[in-house]
């Protein structure tokens, strides 16, 4: 061998050493204890007035509590080991607030369904634009079979997917994407 190939060889063998040194001493940790991975946290904030759900329009926005909705997707986080935590303000500060936290209580993504600050929030938006957290907008009902004033979203753009239409389905088709994201 030549003394290049000599010094490659032997930091190879180093480095397997490494590894099983390494891989060794793992094996005599206590194994009582548990290792876990970093377990993925998703954020859902409802908007304004969704506190209501179950008896405001339930032509359009169903029959289903928010506590149902929220139920269901812990539910199917914690059969996948998913961290979710769920929020529901009708004041915009609360929801800016929330969402500017993210630049320190990071999580992987975020499923927000604005409701009626869909079409007026300006400062959700550039909430949403500063902390890059990605984001699913879910609807409960189809907002452009509705009024056209609905039809405007100040965040459909810089959202991954917008799902609209599908009632507390959208929560969960949203929570799907995002678990496998």
């Amino acid at each position: 061998y030549s003394s290049a190939a000599s010094d490659v060889y032997k930091r190879q063998r180093l480095i397997c050493r490494q590894k099983t040194l390494f891989s060794a001493k793992l094996t005599s940790i206590d194994s009582r204890k548990t290792y876990h991975m970093a377990t993925k946290s998703i954020l859902v904030l409802h908007g304004p007035n969704l506190n209501l759900l179950g008896e405001r329009e339930p032509q359009h926005y169903g029959k289903q509590t928010l506590e149902d909705i929220d139920q269901a997707l812990k539910t199917i986080a914690s059969a996948k080991s998913i961290k979710l935590e769920t929020m529901q303000s009708n004041s915009e500060g609360d929801l800016v607030n929330k969402i500017q936290s993210l630049s320190n209580d990071k999580v992987d993504f975020l499923i927000i369904n604005p409701a009626a600050y869909t079409h007026t929030s300006v400062a959700m938006r550039d909430a949403l634009s500063a902390v890059k957290v990605p984001f699913i907008e879910v609807h409960l009902s189809n907002v452009y079979a509705r009024e056209p004033f609905r039809h405007h979203s100040y965040f459909s753009d810089i959202a991954v997917a917008v799902i609209s239409g599908l009632g507390a389905d959208g929560y969960i088709a949203a929570l799907n994407f995002a678990i496998n994201a």
